[in-house]
């Protein structure tokens, strides 16, 4: 049985990690070191000097910003310095209107915004921004995950320094020291908390079925989710398959054609809470699921996935719908009537498929891999519920679930390395 104390602890990192955030939390995460260096500043500066990793760099040249009709990171930042407030962490860019594009706009065409790689930037998540007017400077350091703040300074004055070791550091792998999750534990809380206590959890539905919503009714990225959804019936059928796929890759195709609304995300991902989510939501209303029976897929598959980024680390090489695709299986399977046994298969059988995927970047054709994992994550169920698993003598699966997790995450933390080396380097050289 799981103690009080055990659950709050869960209960309070899933707060923590399942957060609404407006647009792709890469180019949001810069504008909110932006905008708080422009408040420690105190007015609109001349010139901002961004250095960034390779992975905020990637995840942030693509994507649409919201509100904005414009992808990538100088209007991002432009936004951060004219309208930016700190206070609203990943919801940074909540006041956008079209005065302030027109502003961005100009303060981009001043030259005065200079973007570079940080090759020497100690983690993966690292954001440094200095913002400039006059003979005046503020600088502002997030680092490790998307609003943590690790340095402020106003010129030489050092404000605020959280001392991080080399260690922790080049590890970053956002360890959470309250808790350490496993399958067996994320199953127990899911399907035993009193549901007073996780009900929160049905905001990611609302939230994300909004974003989805919006989709299927505009134009937003590739229109993956509105094409799927309209003349998937042809293909697939009116399926829970194809409601699956619409869904999950409209609200996709919402944030990241940079539609000006919240979605909630997990672990820092606004495309990872989506994957999470959808997946279970429609699948759910598909078979007339009870609340409880939605409350519960729904912690099954958000705590899953952010276990396994627990040891992957918030930005890898590794594309984010293997993480939370696996979190929406487990979900799946639960819907389905399967218990721990059947959940651990659905999880191995995801790993056996998905893993090595790339991640190439934030941007509209995320939504096609999203529909690659939400596919895969029905047949893995599918195969759980009918008694089928991929066995140890099989590529990376062990016996054991959390191995088999284990297995995963160190390719995609370590032996991608290279991989994401040279994602950047074709991303940033391409004629």
């Amino acid at each position: 049985m799981i103690t009080q104390e055990k659950r709050n602890q869960i209960i309070d990192l899933i707060k923590r990690e399942v957060v609404p955030a407006i647009g792709c939390t890469e180019p949001v995460a810069v504008a909110l070191c932006v905008a708080k260096a422009t408040e420690m500043l105190g007015e609109i500066p001349e010139r901002l000097n961004v250095r960034l990793s390779s992975n905020i760099l990637k995840n942030a040249m693509g994507v649409g910003i919201p509100g904005t009709g414009m992808i990538g990171l100088p209007i991002a930042c432009a936004l951060g310095a004219l309208v930016g407030k700190s206070e609203y962490g990943l919801e940074v860019l909540r006041d956008v209107t079209p005065e302030a594009v027109e502003e961005g706009r100009e303060m981009i065409a001043a030259g005065g915004i200079d973007i570079k790689l940080d090759d020497k930037a100690p983690c993966n998540l690292h954001i440094d921004v200095t913002a400039i007017c006059g003979e005046k400077s503020a600088r502002a350091v997030i680092s490790r995950s998307h609003t943590n703040f690790i340095l402020l300074a106003e010129g030489e004055k050092i404000v605020f320094e959280e001392e991080v070791s080399q260690e922790e550091t080049q590890a970053a792998t956002d360890e959470n020291e309250d808790i350490r999750l496993n399958l067996r534990l994320i199953y127990d809380f899911a399907t035993t908390a009193p549901l007073e206590e996780i009900e929160f959890i049905l905001e990611a539905r609302r939230l994300n079925k909004a974003a989805a919503e919006t989709a299927l009714s505009g134009n937003y990225g590739h229109s993956l989710g509105a094409t799927v959804y309209t003349k998937g019936a042809k293909y697939l059928g009116e399926s829970p398959l194809r409601n699956m796929i619409s869904y999950t890759s409209a609200a996709c195709d919402a944030r990241m054609g940079g539609a000006p609304i919240p979605v909630m995300s997990n672990s820092g991902s606004g495309n990872q809470g989506i994957t999470a989510t959808m997946p279970v939501v429609s699948y759910a209303e598909d078979i007339n699921a009870s609340e409880e029976q939605t409350i519960r897929a729904l912690m099954l598959s958000h705590l899953t996935s952010i276990y396994i980024k627990q040891s992957l680390g918030r930005l890898s090489a590794l594309c984010g719908c293997v993480v939370a695709s696996t979190g929406a299986s487990s979900g799946l399977v639960y819907l389905m009537g399967g218990g721990y046994e059947e959940i651990c298969s659905a999880v191995k059988n995801m790993v056996a498929n998905l893993t090595g995927m790339i991640c190439d970047g934030a941007k509209p054709s995320c939504a096609m891999k999203i529909s690659s994992g939400v596919s895969t994550a029905m047949m893995s169920a599918m195969l759980a519920m009918n008694g089928r698993c991929v066995t140890s003598a099989e590529g990376i699966v062990s016996d054991d679930v959390d191995t088999t997790i284990k297995n995963l995450t160190i390719i995609g933390r370590d032996a991608m390395q290279e991989t994401d080396r040279l994602v950047l380097e074709i991303m940033t050289h391409k004629c």
